[in-house]
């Protein structure tokens, strides 16, 4: 489980693709502390440390990974935003975050708002119900409040300090983000149709 308070931004290596697999090399300090299958949020995605050296990992994504999330869009040169998991003691900073990507959204806007910004992102539709006014959402693995809906998706309010310490900086109208929507708006859905 993760909070989706993101604790550094790691610099992509390498991408090796191999069938229906690719292998992500990722160096970030907070690595140094992982072991082999140890867990990790890229981008917000839950993955598996395959190897591990000194503050570098390599994970893998299968094809549900790669058909789920954007991380088939990396390159070397690029950076992830990267989170360790939670620990029984550790204080529930973000909100409840599984790595469990529900679909890809893209940034249809960007707007100044005096030193923070607002970023709109369009969804499919089929994740739409699940998102509600200052409710809980994760873009790309980050902790945010929806600011407002709007038809085709939300918006969300980014303070100068998240968009310095993730890769929400970096992002431009058009890019691919992973959203994975609040888990307890989808546990009171299953509920309700019972």
């Amino acid at each position: 489980m993760f909070t989706g308070i993101v604790q550094d931004t790691g610099l992509v290596t390498g991408v090796e693709s191999s069938g229906d697999e690719m292998t992500i090399t990722i160096d970030s300090e907070i690595l140094a502390a992982m072991s082999v299958g140890g867990s990790v949020a890229v981008n917000g995605a839950c993955l598996t440390a395959v190897t591990v050296g000194d503050g570098t990992i390599q994970v893998n994504a299968v094809t549900e990974t790669m058909n789920r999330t954007n991380l088939g869009d990396l390159s070397a040169g690029d950076r992830v935003n990267l989170e360790l998991p939670v620990s029984a003691g550790s204080l529930l900073d973000g909100h409840i975050v599984q790595g469990h990507i529900d679909a890809t959204g893209t940034i249809s806007g960007i707007m100044s708002e005096g030193e923070s910004v607002r970023i709109r992102v369009d969804v499919p539709e089929a994740i739409q119900r699940y998102l509600v006014e200052k409710g809980s959402v994760a873009v790309d693995g980050i902790s945010l409040t929806v600011a407002s809906l709007h038809p085709a998706g939300f918006d969300v309010a980014v303070i100068p300090h998240t968009r310095d310490v993730t890769t929400l900086g970096r992002r431009e109208v058009g890019d691919r983000v992973n959203i994975e929507v609040d888990v307890l708006a989808k546990y009171v859905e299953r509920l309700m149709a019972r």
